[in-house]
């Protein structure tokens, strides 16, 4: 059955969130309301002062997509963590991550600004401990075989492939805004980010945002056939760490986690300062990529950029949540609550001046 879009059908637009979650997660939310609290509730606090040193016996759950962490500190030499990683776990999307989190199958996150919105609109509470600030665009728009869309104007009356939960989704909102589009304009089509291939190779939608990383593959394969990419100008800003406010209430895995965040942030400099090393460990010999597509993704590249402050995250994570407001897709909220304060300075003492602006 083809996706259906919410505003062509009149659906109200908080439904995504079933089709987003899958019939699993929706169970767990619409008839756990006893067992999410146990998963959900903190049994310690979150404003205590975090420890200096990790305790012994300390273990994280990690979420790793793709082995890029591992990778990272592997080349790096980032091998010597004062804890244990009980589990590296190859999840990256933000439904993927809410729901291991409920699962207390994972203590820490890597995902961009929008999950953390879409986990408090669940009623899960969970806290951002890092921050890397992306300057430049990580997605460009692909479009169906035989297009002839060519900039985000004639998005207008298409059907686009729209993740709620994930950095796609607001990507495409506010390029939707910035181009004067309206929701009642475009078919937005719901679907996880997994789906977006698909649905572009079958026509299904007309639009779906790729990652750069999956741009030239797509348009190897189906270039020649009509498709191509539409850039924008559009940036998804946050790439963060994050964790359930139960893990940060654990003394000794807060601790841990403070202590894991010089590691992430050293791994992604390591891989910046490094491209041609991570063009063929990583694109080429995992990612089956040619030599010459790994090197268009490095191109692309941001530089990591780990604030002092968090003020301009905040801010941005609050035009994010208005944004999502405004479609009905959450409620109005303050996103104050999502940022533990208390992790704030950690990734900018680990790294370069260079890196912290």
């Amino acid at each position: 059955m083809p996706p259906v879009s919410p505003s062509a059908s009149g659906v109200d637009r908080r439904l995504f969130l079933s089709s987003l979650l899958g019939v699993a997660a929706a169970a767990v939310l619409s008839g756990c309301a006893g067992a999410s609290a146990v998963g959900t509730q903190s049994k310690g606090s979150t404003s205590a002062p975090l420890a200096v040193k990790v305790p012994s016996g300390t273990s994280l759950k990690i979420a790793s997509f793709q082995g890029v962490q591992q990778l990272q500190f592997k080349l790096a030499g980032l091998t010597d963590l004062p804890f244990t990683v009980s589990d590296w776990l190859n999840i990256g999307a933000g439904p993927d991550v809410i729901n291991a989190f409920r699962a207390n199958s994972l203590d820490v996150g890597n995902n961009a600004g929008i999950p953390p919105i879409q986990a408090h609109y669940q009623g899960f509470d969970a806290k951002i401990v890092a921050i890397n600030i992306t300057r430049k665009p990580t997605y460009a728009f692909a479009t169906k075989p035989g297009s002839d869309i060519r900039d985000v104007q004639g998005f207008k009356g298409k059907k686009l492939a729209f993740s709620q939960g994930q950095a796609q989704g607001v990507v495409l909102l506010r390029a939707l805004k910035e181009a004067g589009l309206q929701y009642s304009d475009v078919n937005l089509v719901p679907l996880t980010s997994n789906q977006f291939l698909t649905a572009l190779q079958a026509g299904q939608v007309d639009i779906a945002p790729l990652g750069n990383s999956q741009v030239p593959a797509y348009l190897e394969k189906y270039a020649s056939k009509g498709a191509h990419a539409v850039t924008t100008d559009v940036v998804d800003l946050l790439n963060l760490l994050w964790a359930p406010s139960s893990v940060l209430a654990d003394s000794a895995k807060a601790a841990a986690i403070a202590a894991y965040i010089p590691y992430w942030a050293k791994g992604l400099v390591w891989e910046y300062e490094h491209p041609d090393a991570w063009d063929q460990e990583f694109y080429v010999k995992t990612q089956n990529l040619t030599l010459a597509q790994a090197k268009s993704i490095t191109a692309l590249a941001n530089k990591p950029l780990f604030p002092p402050s968090w003020d301009e995250a905040v801010k941005w994570e609050q035009e994010t949540a208005d944004l999502l407001a405004e479609g009905g897709f959450v409620k109005k909220f303050t996103v104050d609550s999502l940022f533990d304060r208390r992790f704030e300075a950690i990734a900018a003492k680990a790294v370069a001046a260079q890196y912290r602006s």
